[in-house]
């Protein structure tokens, strides 16, 4: 008899999650089962529910019920893995650190607590900076960076994990039309090679060339392919407006 060979884990999976804080539950009723490569963008206002989502696929706060695992594990489970950018990443202002240091940062999980950076780690810290377009402040301290240069640094910072997920928590944040085509672009760059992405957003621009959109407000709205889930009657829902045609 042939061998054979086990299928892989979904890079997400979900089965009826709830998310909240403690026993309070923000969202209830979620349910994913997502493929390499696809793009999963979570659309609604501030307090709908994105963030908390999130921190739950990236295992910073515990499911209040209901099933979740990454990559087959629970979720937080696999650093070297998964990579997580918050909505409002720890403030650098305070710590003497250089944009290169924050970006090699990302390549923490894989090093260990002794391990010193290979070449590899380094290139991969330098070909990050360049791919967001802050290779000509990599000397610079962070405090002395625009808000949208410390944005790409964080970006920078999760692109160095070479992760097979990314979180993504308002990802253009305090960038300008050229930084938002440019997350357009990492996304779907990392997109081709494979790489599932969660991404929260309140621009429904964003959601353009998403495989799926889950709008939520405070529950799920709506989920499914963007025509779909962004119909005129769920924006309304949702936000009290529709989309201009």
């Amino acid at each position: 008899m042939a061998a054979t060979t086990a299928a892989p884990h979904s890079p997400i999976s979900a089965d009826h999650l709830c998310v909240g804080y403690g026993k309070r539950p923000v969202v209830e009723g979620v349910t994913l089962d997502m493929q390499p490569g696809e793009l999963l963008v979570l659309i609604g206002t501030n307090g709908s529910g994105k963030s908390t989502l999130l921190k739950t696929l990236a295992g910073l706060i515990k499911p209040v019920h209901g099933d979740l695992h990454l990559l087959g594990e629970h979720a937080g489970q696999l650093p070297k893995r998964v990579a997580y950018l918050p909505q409002h990443p720890v403030s650098s202002h305070t710590l003497p650190l250089c944009v290169r240091d924050m970006v090699a940062m990302g390549r923490y999980a894989h090093l260990g607590l002794v391990k010193h950076a290979s070449p590899r780690d380094r290139e991969l810290v330098e070909e990050s900076m360049v791919r967001v377009g802050i290779e000509a402040q990599a000397a610079l301290p962070i405090r002395d960076l625009s808000g949208g240069q410390q944005q790409r640094t964080h970006l920078a910072q999760v692109l160095a994990r070479q992760a097979e997920v990314l979180l993504l928590d308002e990802p253009t944040a305090g960038l300008d039309l050229n930084g938002r085509k440019l997350v357009a672009d990492l996304v779907a760059a990392e997109r081709a090679r494979g790489v599932t992405v969660v991404m929260a957003t309140h621009e429904l621009t964003d959601a353009e060339h998403a495989t799926s959109v889950m709008l939520l407000a405070q529950r799920v709205v709506s989920v499914g392919p963007p025509d779909v889930a962004l119909r005129d009657e769920y924006l309304r829902e949702c936000f009290g407006f529709t989309q201009p045609h």
